[in-house]
């Protein structure tokens, strides 16, 4: 029997989905039984020139995490995905465009302005940016070009499978293997978790009528264990958040922060989650309202924290 062919690819990410692959433990030599891994450039010696030599679609599945900042990044999901017969965005970063879609607030010349020239711990007196071309003795250096928009991977290349979590947790990879092992796959395009919020399966007391008179940060307080976070002023993400990580962050007093992404019947969640603030709010007097509404730090990192590029709204106009 021949065994599958796998590929792992890091783009725009943290690498904790990298160390989450690895976080499956004495199940990795169940992976190796059922598939050859013929890239994973973060783990093993591979150069693109191996990939680019493959045959077209000769990679059974490739699980790619990370959003598109770059054109290298760019040109490797075109690649990777000629090569491959399935494409996974896996995790936060590939299936919404994650933590790096903040980006999109800003675009390459705001960003290199205040990386390299304005920060209090830089130091660049000649004010000299990053070129994509830069001559040297030796002859032309080349680095990738920096994206002014961030993208999730769906808006570069053809995704069949999403894999959602920052990091996927261990039970929901292993479901996928399991999965493309006994070629029992959903169809195309589908998600590997749950189709319902996360309200639904926190176990969490919850009133039938919330209502706060203000919102709190995590650190200003120490929740009730048993009590709906919302209920305690703080914004939790769970109304619309998709389900599947087994509300590991509310079971340890934490509120969640949407790392899942939407469920499909769900178009934007950052919408959404601004929409169930706004319900909470125990209040008809605009200036108590208004009040309330900034005591929310940062909203739009709190509201798109993890899917800004596949939002209605993708990045502010420049």
């Amino acid at each position: 029997m021949n065994k599958l062919k796998f590929a792992f690819y890091w783009a725009a990410s943290c690498g904790g989905c990298e160390i989450a692959v690895l976080d499956i433990n004495e199940k990795i030599l169940d992976l190796a039984e059922l598939a050859d891994i013929v890239f994973w450039p973060v783990a093993l010696d591979f150069k693109y020139h191996h990939v680019e030599a493959l045959e077209d679609k000769s990679i059974d599945v490739c699980f790619f995490n990370g959003a598109i900042r770059n054109s290298e990044q760019e040109r490797i999901a075109h690649l990777l995905r000629a090569k491959s017969k399935v494409m996974v965005a896996f995790g936060s970063c590939a299936c919404w465009g994650g933590i790096p879609g903040l980006g999109n607030v800003s675009n390459q010349a705001g960003i290199f302005e205040r990386v390299y020239r304005t920060t209090p711990s830089t130091a660049n007196a000649d004010g000299v940016l990053p070129q994509p071309q830069t001559e040297v003795p030796e002859g032309e250096l080349e680095i990738p070009e920096f994206y002014d928009t961030v993208r999730a991977l769906n808006q570069v290349v053809e995704v069949e499978y999403y894999l959602p979590g920052c990091p996927p947790p261990v039970d929901l990879i292993l479901q996928a293997v399991e999965a493309i092992a006994t070629n029992q796959l959903p169809p195309p395009g589908a998600t590997i978790a749950p189709e319902k919020v996360l309200c639904d399966e926190c176990e969490r007391e919850k009133a039938e009528e919330k209502s706060v008179k203000e919102f709190k940060r995590p650190w200003e307080i120490i929740p009730d264990p048993e009590k709906c976070l919302l209920e305690q002023g703080l914004i939790c993400a769970g109304p619309a958040t998709r389900a599947g990580c087994g509300a590991a962050c509310i079971k340890v007093n934490m509120p969640c922060r949407g790392c899942f992404g939407p469920p499909a019947d769900i178009a934007d969640q950052g919408a959404k989650l601004l929409s169930a603030m706004s319900a909470l709010i125990d209040s008809d007097d605009p200036e108590e309202v208004a009040r309330i509404v900034e005591q929310i730090k940062d909203p739009l990192g709190t509201f798109y924290r993890f899917g800004l590029p596949a939002s209605l709204l993708q990045r502010t106009r420049t």
